[in-house]
């Protein structure tokens, strides 16, 4: 950040000032004195005080003025919250303001993009690779349950039909969870296939139940219950699956956000 100049009847109201535009408190700036505040005769000719005042440099105020110069070109007005955990090396930053749908874009494109972007800035300097999280109204929670139910389904109609599926192209982070929510599955598996930006996640049935017979009698029993478990499903979990499968068929990636 470059320096930015103040002016106040103090030096003290300069500071104050300083820290109430740049959102953060006096530990955090550098500031030289240009000109101390002067008081003239009964009040005349007294001259205000003058500074200069920078943030100093981490990971921390790094990471909060580039996200403050970016939502500024976009036109967003929100406050970033950055905890950084030097011991393991994690930044967490949560973004709060009016209309986040912007931030997040088409399934959080646009927040993936803002976070690979600080994930440069910050590591443009460090010595240690810091991992960012950037998130904003709980969307990579929200995002995370609704691709694992997702899986749970789609691992069901893959039981059912004995067929392969191959889901929407994933970002790393995203295709992790699919393999994750099913890694324990007994009947089906995951894998990726595709080259960047279009890789994808394909679940299917295990070579072994492909390739050799199986107990049918375990199949059918754990099926029924995959079965009753697919009907408690929550009606948004269910037009989720809707959208996908109409997704599929008109070839338009669906929609998750």
């Amino acid at each position: 950040m470059d320096w930015k100049e103040f002016s106040a009847k103090t030096i003290d109201e300069a500071l104050t000032n300083a820290m109430l535009e740049l959102g953060t408190t006096v530990d955090n700036l550098e500031y030289e004195v240009i000109e101390k505040e002067t008081s003239g005769f009964l009040g005349m000719f007294s001259k205000p005080a003058k500074i200069r005042v920078k943030l100093k440099l981490s990971v921390e105020n790094s990471a909060k003025t580039f996200i403050k110069e970016v939502l500024g070109a976009m036109g967003v007005i929100a406050n970033a919250e950055v905890i950084y955990d030097e011991a393991n090396s994690n930044l967490e930053i949560n973004v709060e303001g009016d209309e986040m749908g912007i931030l997040i874009g088409k399934r959080g494109q646009t927040l993936d993009s803002l976070q690979y972007l600080v994930s440069l800035v910050v590591n443009k300097n460090s010595e240690n690779y810091i991992k960012v999280k950037l998130d904003t109204e709980n969307y990579r929670a929200r995002r995370k349950e609704t691709l694992e139910n997702l899986a749970k389904n789609i691992a069901f109609k893959v039981k059912r039909t004995r067929k392969p599926v191959s889901l929407e192209p994933m970002n790393p982070y995203e295709r992790r969870i699919i393999h994750s929510a099913l890694q324990n599955d007994k009947y089906v598996e995951t894998y990726s296939e595709g080259e960047e930006p279009y890789r994808k996640v394909v679940i299917n049935v295990k070579k072994t139940n492909r390739d050799s017979k199986f107990n049918k009698n375990n199949y059918n029993r754990d099926y029924g219950k995959d079965k009753e478990y697919s009907k408690h499903y929550s009606r948004d979990y269910r037009k989720d699956y809707e959208k996908y499968k109409e997704s599929k068929e008109k070839k338009v990636p669906v929609e998750n956000a």
